[in-house]
């Protein structure tokens, strides 16, 4: 006989609240030996691999590539290697329950497991048959017949729907309008299987939820599938309204990229979370800039003296900022609600950019570590992030940020704040420019430095302090 066990969508890091299935490295039915991989698991920042933890094979494989799961969700079922019956992978499916509960990362309450309504003298005398053709695991099958549930009015959630125990608690749970106080009116009770969330905006906005495509579980609607509805529904602007009638008027002409014409690419789950989280900083972080020129001529000679495997210019600039944290700890910060905190040491985000999108893997205590030795880090963060092979702890946390598009020909640019972090730096290309060098007039490289600073938590003044200081370190390599 197999032993069963369920494969669940892992969690890595506090901050993971689901997983998209990149792809299946195995087939369903086909024998695996461990340590090999079974699926890549897409996340915010990056792409792990899940490798098995002993030999064996998925005997059903339930989640579908593509498709995004919260964590604690049941992806497909283990074997040990053994045969199983169907009867048996039915109802280790019935009766899981998700390891994680509570809420989702937008807000709406996660699914939980339906409790079985208390069984009747009378339900349990006599149930409806089952229908023909209807497909139902045994152990739904029982539960049918002791609640006393209509097979034929049961929607199954299994394949080619197939109806599971789940299926027939919900059918055997009396329907009761929500009661709500406050400042929301009641929400009408609804057939259509939604969130509490989506009701409520549904009835504000007079919605039917008919009308609404649910993009949950079992076609659930969501606060997201409203809010887009609705969106299509509001009225056009004045020169959206304009732009209608003049088309009606006269022969359409496709613009550019309009149209059929349009490659639509949906956002991965990491575009998704770089643009909220990028708009969440440009709306509620009052953002200024501290910009400073500094003469890079010395750098880049102390670097072309040094032999063997050079650092980039990039690991002297990590450096010397974070030398210059140490010097003015009021930049050094993370701004948490009404808190901020302060660090000890500076552990330096780097911006490095990938197919997916940018991450920002972390060099821990960078001011303790030689300029040598944050290159060779660097290096291998940089390429475990653009192969998505980056460990949670490796980009989660950092006290400040270091962005650099100056390989890009890049000469100056503002970068956005990555909260909680209180800065960032935006680097650009050296370019030769005129300085006052003891009175004489020197043409040599010239970086553009630009500091975005978060208000809440840093002055003008500190700011200030902080270029001042990055400068000399700069200006002045020896010192690093």
């Amino acid at each position: 006989m197999a032993k069963l066990k369920p494969f669940t969508m892992p969690k890595w890091g506090i901050e993971m609240a689901e997983g998209t299935i990149a792809d299946w490295m195995v087939e369903e039915n086909a024998p695996f030996e461990r340590g090999t991989v079974l699926t890549l698991i897409e996340t915010d920042k990056i792409t792990n691999e899940v490798e098995a933890e002993a030999d064996g094979r998925f005997v059903r494989i339930i989640a579908e590539a593509g498709q995004t799961y919260p964590v604690g969700a049941l992806l497909a079922v283990l074997s040990d290697g053994g045969e199983a019956s169907a009867e048996e992978i039915d109802a280790l499916i019935a009766g899981f329950t998700p390891s994680e509960a509570g809420f989702g990362p937008d807000g709406d309450e996660k699914s939980a497991p339906p409790a079985a309504a208390p069984a009747s003298s009378d339900a349990k005398a006599a149930a409806p048959p089952v229908p023909e053709g209807v497909l139902i695991s045994p152990v739904a099958l029982e539960e049918a017949h002791k609640l006393g549930v209509d097979l034929a009015g049961v929607k199954g959630s299994g394949r080619n729907g197939k109806i599971f125990v789940q299926d027939v608690h919900q059918a055997a749970r009396p329907e009761a309008a929500p009661q709500l106080v406050g400042a929301y009116p009641p929400t009408p009770a609804s057939s259509v299987l939604s969130t509490p969330v989506a009701r409520r905006l549904a009835s504000l906005n007079g919605l039917d939820l008919a009308q609404v495509k649910g993009s949950g579980h079992r076609g659930k609607v969501r606060r997201d599938d409203v809010l887009a509805v609705l969106e299509q529904q509001a009225p056009a602007t004045g020169a959206e309204a304009a732009a209608t009638s003049a088309s009606s008027a006269t022969p359409s002409v496709s613009a550019p990229g309009a149209g059929a014409g349009a490659d639509i690419v949906p956002m991965s789950s990491m575009r998704r979370t770089i643009a909220r989280r990028l708009t969440q900083s440009k709306q509620q972080i009052p953002h200024f800039y501290v910009r400073r020129r500094v003469r890079a001529d010395r750098l880049l000679a102390l670097r072309a003296s040094l032999e063997g495997e050079r650092p980039s210019i990039n690991d002297f600039i990590l450096k010397a900022c974070a030398l210059a944290l140490m010097e003015v700890p009021a930049v050094n910060v993370q701004v948490h609600g009404d808190d901020i905190h302060r660090f000890a040491a500076a552990d330096v985000s780097v911006a490095v950019a990938t197919d997916r999108g940018l991450v920002t893997p972390i060099v821990f205590a960078a001011d303790g570590k030689t300029v040598t030795e944050i290159g060779a880090e660097m290096k291998g963060l940089a390429q475990r992030a653009r192969s998505g092979k980056l460990k949670p702890e490796e980009f989660t946390g950092g006290s400040f940020s270091l962005s650099n598009l100056g390989s890009f020909g890049v000469e100056q640019f503002d970068a956005i704040i990555n909260p909680p972090q209180g800065a960032i730096l935006a680097v650009g290309k050296a370019r030769p420019e005129p300085i006052d060098d003891d009175g004489a007039i020197r043409i040599v490289p010239v970086l553009h430095l630009s500091l975005s600073c978060d208000h809440r938590a840093i002055d003008g003044a500190d700011g200030g302090r902080f270029m001042a200081a990055l400068a000399d370190l700069l200006e002045q390599p020896h010192l690093l």
